[in-house]
């Protein structure tokens, strides 16, 4: 499994703590696209780096921190293919994936510790999405049929 990590300066700090957590697992890969510590940077150059890899197939997965995780996330919605989840707890990070398909977890650094931090990076990467009647709904968010 190979995944993106990207932070601004309010998360850099819990991206390196997930970074060291992965790296020591078997059977993942990780490229790490910034920033690279806790200088002031913007946070949508980060949420679009990570949501640019994959939508070009290089990662399976991304993971973007900021401070609350909120900015990060809307940035990568933006991109069209990705559904990036803020989630605070574990619930919210296996339903992401469940339901929503998933494919960039957002975490907010000033939100939740460290180690319940680590445990939702778990239950994300732990989890499918269970298609059936979700997959209707998240073509329709991709389609935005909708309107």
């Amino acid at each position: 499994m190979k995944i993106a990590l990207g932070a601004d300066h309010g998360g850099y700090e819990l991206k390196e703590k997930i970074k060291q957590y992965l790296s020591i697992r078997k059977g993942i890969e990780l490229i790490d696209f910034g920033t690279n510590s806790t200088e002031s940077v913007d946070y949508p150059k980060y949420g679009h780096l990570v949501a640019k890899s994959i939508i070009d197939k290089e990662v399976d997965y991304g993971i973007l921190v900021c401070g609350t995780g909120i900015g990060i996330s809307i940035a990568a919605n933006k991109i069209k293919g990705i559904r990036a989840a803020n989630c605070t707890n574990t619930t919210m990070a296996r339903l992401s994936r469940q339901h929503n398909d998933a494919n960039i977890l957002a975490l907010g650094a000033r939100i939740v510790g460290d180690v319940l931090a680590l445990d939702i990076v778990d239950e994300f990467l732990s989890a499918s999405f269970e298609g059936g009647r979700h997959q209707k709904r998240v073509e329709e968010i991709e389609n935005c049929n909708i309107f």
